[in-house]
């Protein structure tokens, strides 16, 4: 007994099957064709019957082994799967060729119920169902009998103790054969009688079956056959399976009837071939007929539109010249004087054949500044005064030689047309751009003008020839008109062979439609990408020259300048040096009114003293002093004026000047960027004491010159003068660089006590217009804080541009001038920045940076955290804030302004906080802005009303 597993049902007495223990291998198979087929050739020649390709089964799409059984026509295929028995048509684009180790005998045998023949024709479908539902994709045992010729084997089915063929042969679809045949009998037509063509009953079925973990369930199959099908694969004659019936001779002549049967069944085979080739020549004769009947459909038309264009040949044949001509003569009206690229090759002209030089004077002018410069440094930094001397001769000397080279290097540029090339060049630069657009930033160098210039000359060249060819063929063609008209004119006495007017016409419109179309196709054809390049190149370098010759020309020009104003300025000094004299005269005339002044004092004094003052008297001597000091503070403004000129000589040509006037105190003057007034006391004030801002420090109001001023005192020692004076100074330098607009008070100066170790700034006074006294008296509206705020930001923006560090930002030194302009007063010069903001614990309580509370040094960032509290401070008042764990306030409770709050989130933090810049940048500052706040009813008081 063996034990099968049916794969496939033909009919009522036939299955397929395959060994159980060979089902492992068939699911390693379906495996290898899946990785295998999808890379392998399709089918294109002629298959081979007895070869083994791989076929996508039509239901599951999935690659299984087949064999090829006949070409039913020139793209399909009868195939059948090798290992499961079934068959279908195959397209010829889903079969391929396997490799040579996937060739290799089938796993699926064909079996037969032994002893039995089919029942009668009406039967088989009947008989096919009642097997298939019986024994199909489940585990039969068969006991072989006999094996055919053809590798059928006979034998004995049981299923389940059922025995199969019984089960057939008692339902009717089959019957017990009479005579059994043997072994060498044919399979495909038992001796029993009923024959049906394999091929008849395999259908399009399930997919093959894969590696059961349980013997598989049968499913429901259609084994209805296709009318299409049937007519494929049975012919136009098949009529049904026949009936054979067997003579009284059959028992004695069994072998020479199968040999017979067997020439039948080859006699039926080929007669099927025959028809089937007789249907496809018959396809194939229709279908040429059909495309012969096109072929002369269409020739017969293009005869007729070709007799059509002959009557009119000439006509069309004109038009289409006159046409071109009329193109023609547009092309070249526009391109009369303007050819491709001209304005490039103008432009590479331009850059190289008429280009500024520098002037010869120009490196020696160079040379001689750099050692006049190195004689004035080496003045300004002499220590030794008796060397003092020999040094100013020897910068003299230089100073008369850069002079000469000056007035050379002037007479030279004075020749050059600076002012006219510049224009040019820059009116050519955007000629340029606005053709070829902006160049881009590849260095080229001059090579690429030589290519640029043989291109253009083959261009030109070709252009040239291509216009010369057109011009004489249309001149050929008009002397051909003119004879023509002469000919035709029987009033001329100019008698014409018509040999002589009668040429090859045809050739010569040929000739000249050619050349006419040549000459359009050159003038108007795009540049192809090598010209692009060619062009793209050329275009680079000359924009490269051009810059590099406007910035030659701003380099003449600065130096040019520069030489100018040494002229200017030297020639003045050539034969005398500059003195001291007109300061030292001030300063005398000061010193002068000073005792003036303290005797007008002590007099008022002692006349304020006496019980018997005169009111008039004192009035006229308090109106004295008033002129006298006015009158100081002149003196004073000169003596200043007298030090920025000697400054400015000292910077520019007389470094010896601090060093050989010392008594002078110009280095004191020019250290402190001006700031530092030396002749101002604190005794020539008229100073009223501020006793309500005098907390820490003397402060007092004073008038000069009409303009209210603070007077604000610091302690200082020896080794803190000079930095106080640094401090100031850096300061005042970033002040002047934008002045009213930095968002910085202004510093008017600086001065030492004579008497107390005191240093006096001198700054504006600005009542009640620091933010505190203006929340107290009248809180600013959400308008009035952006303004202030954003000049505030200003400020701390110059300031961290030139690395102060403000340290002590609080509400006391921050002003709103107006209610509207924010400003940054001035801080303790005197200290350094963590020293100012150890102490900044005034106003609002979170105004300190929580690094600094831990002891870090005072950077931009903590300044920022500052500007953020005062910020919030404006918005909120003085109501009670969160604090999260890391000291910063906690804003995630507060209802304020998304833009707002999306600053103050930027600020009060302790991570990377946003810049002055940044912060001044915020769209929070920009117009339509609306800040609004509340945290609770109660709080509603102390916020702004358009806060709430």
């Amino acid at each position: 007994m063996e034990s099968v597993c049916v794969s496939h049902v033909e009919d009522a007495v036939t299955f397929w099957g395959q060994a159980i223990g060979k089902i492992h291998d068939i699911s390693k198979l379906s495996d290898s064709l899946a990785r295998t087929c999808p890379k392998m050739n399709p089918v294109l020649a002629t298959p081979d019957p007895d070869k083994i390709y791989g076929g996508m089964f039509t239901a599951d799409k999935c690659w299984y082994r087949c064999k090829l059984q006949r070409m039913l026509n020139d793209d399909q295929y009868l195939a059948t799967y090798i290992d499961y028995g079934n068959s279908e048509i195959l397209n010829q684009a889903s079969i391929v060729e396997l490799p040579d180790d996937l060739q290799f005998p089938a796993f699926a045998q064909k079996y037969r119920l032994w002893g039995l023949q089919l029942q009668e024709c009406n039967n088989i479908e009947q008989g096919l169902k009642f097997l298939n539902q019986l024994i199909a994709d489940k585990q039969v045992s068969v006991q072989q009998k006999v094996t055919y010729k053809d590798g059928t084997i006979a034998g004995q089915v049981l299923h389940e103790n059922i025995d199969v063929g019984e089960e057939v042969a008692n339902k009717g679809f089959a019957e017990k054969c009479k005579n059994v045949s043997s072994p060498e009998g044919n399979t495909g037509s038992s001796v029993c009688g009923l024959k049906t063509p394999q091929w008849v009953s395999r259908k399009l079925e399930r997919p093959p079956m894969r590696e059961p973990k349980t013997l598989p369930v049968l499913s429901t199959i259609n084994h209805k056959e296709s009318d299409t099908w049937k007519e494929v694969n049975c012919g136009n004659h098949f009529t049904g399976p026949r009936v054979w019936s067997p003579d009284v001779n059959f028992g004695n002549t069994n072998k020479n009837d199968s040999r017979l049967l067997e020439e039948n069944k080859l006699l039926k085979d080929e007669r099927d071939s025959l028809i089937e080739k007789s249907n496809m020549l018959k396809s194939q004769i229709n279908k040429l007929q059909l495309d012969l009947q096109k072929e002369k459909e269409v020739s017969e038309e293009s005869i007729r539109d070709l007799e059509g264009n002959l009557q009119s040949a000439v006509g069309n044949k004109f038009n289409s010249l006159a046409s071109k001509i009329e193109i023609l003569r547009s092309v070249r009206c526009e391109n009369a004087n303007v050819h491709s690229e001209d304005d490039l090759l103008q432009a590479v002209i331009d850059v190289t054949e008429e280009k500024l030089v520098s002037p010869p004077s120009l490196s020696n002018l160079d040379e001689t500044w750099e050692k006049y410069n190195l004689a004035q440094e080496t003045i300004k930094y002499c220590s030794d005064v008796t060397k003092l001397s020999l040094l100013i001769n020897r910068r003299d000397n230089i100073q008369q030689e850069l002079l000469s080279v000056v007035d050379c290097f002037i007479l030279e540029v004075d020749e050059l047309p600076l002012d006219s090339r510049t224009a040019d060049l820059k009116a050519l630069l955007l000629a340029l751009e606005s053709v070829y657009g902006a160049p881009c930033d590849r260095k080229e160098t001059d090579a690429v003008f030589d290519d640029f210039h043989k291109w253009k000359q083959t261009k030109m060249e070709q252009f040239k020839c291509v216009r010369n060819d057109t011009d004489n063929s249309l001149g050929a063609l008009s002397s051909w008109f003119c004879s023509i008209k002469e000919f035709f004119d029987l009033s001329s006495e100019i008698s014409l062979e018509s040999s002589e007017v009668v040429c090859n016409i045809d050739e010569l419109l040929d000739q000249v439609e050619c050349h006419v179309s040549k000459e359009l196709d050159v003038s108007l054809m795009e540049h192809d990408e090598a010209d692009r390049q060619i062009i793209i190149h050329a275009y680079n370098r000359v924009v490269q020259c051009i810059h590099e010759e406007l910035q030659l020309i701003s380099l003449v020009v600065s130096k040019y300048s520069t030489s100018a104003e040494f002229k200017k300025s030297i020639v003045e000094w050539i034969d005398r040096s500059p003195n001291i004299n007109q300061l030292m005269s001030v300063k005398k005339t000061i010193k002068g009114l000073k005792s003036q002044l303290r005797w007008k004092l002590v007099e008022r004094s002692n006349m304020e003293d006496t019980d018997e003052s005169n009111e008039t008297i004192l009035a006229e001597l308090k109106e004295e002093i008033r002129t006298l000091r006015n009158t100081i503070f002149s003196e004073i403004l000169r003596e200043q004026e007298e030090y920025r000129t000697l400054g400015s000589l000292v910077l520019k040509w007389f470094p010896e000047l601090p060093l050989i006037h010392p008594e002078a105190g110009i280095l004191n003057y020019m250290n402190s960027g001006g700031l530092l007034f030396g002749s101002i006391e604190r005794d020539l004030f008229d100073a009223e004491p501020m006793k309500e801002l005098s907390s820490k420090r003397p402060l007092v109001r004073a008038e000069i010159e009409n303009r209210m001023v603070l007077l604000k005192g610091y302690s200082v020692g020896v080794d803190t003068e000079e930095k106080v004076v640094e401090r100031a100074a850096k300061y005042h330098q970033v002040w002047s660089s934008l002045k009213d607009d930095s968002g910085l008070m202004e510093l008017i100066c600086l001065f030492f006590c004579k008497a107390d170790p005191v240093v006096y700034l001198i700054v504006p006074f600005y009542p009640e217009e620091s933010l505190s006294a203006v929340q107290e008296k009248n809180t600013l509206m959400s308008h009035e804080i952006l303004k202030v705020m954003s000049g505030v930001a200003q400020g701390l923006q110059i300031l961290h541009a030139a690395g102060i560090i403000v340290g002590a930002l609080h509400r006391n030194n921050v002003f709103a001038l107006n209610r509207e302009k924010g400003i940054i007063g001035d801080f303790d010069f005197t200290r350094d920045a963590n020293q100012r903001s150890s102490i900044t614990m005034v106003g609002f309580p979170h105004i300190t940076a929580p690094e600094l509370k831990l002891g870090h040094a005072a950077t931009e960032a903590s300044d920022m955290y500052a500007y953020g509290c005062l910020f919030l401070w404006l918005c909120l008042g003085n109501n009670n804030i969160t604090m999260k764990q890391d000291g910063s306030p906690d804003l995630s409770q507060l209802t304020l302004d998304p833009k707002v709050k999306s600053l103050l989130s930027g600020l009060l933090c302790c991570g990377d906080r946003l810049c002055a810049e940044e912060v001044k940048a915020h769209e929070c500052f920009q117009a339509g802005s609306v800040l609004y706040s509340s945290t609770s009813d109660e709080a509603a008081e102390n916020t702004p009303a358009d806060f709430a």
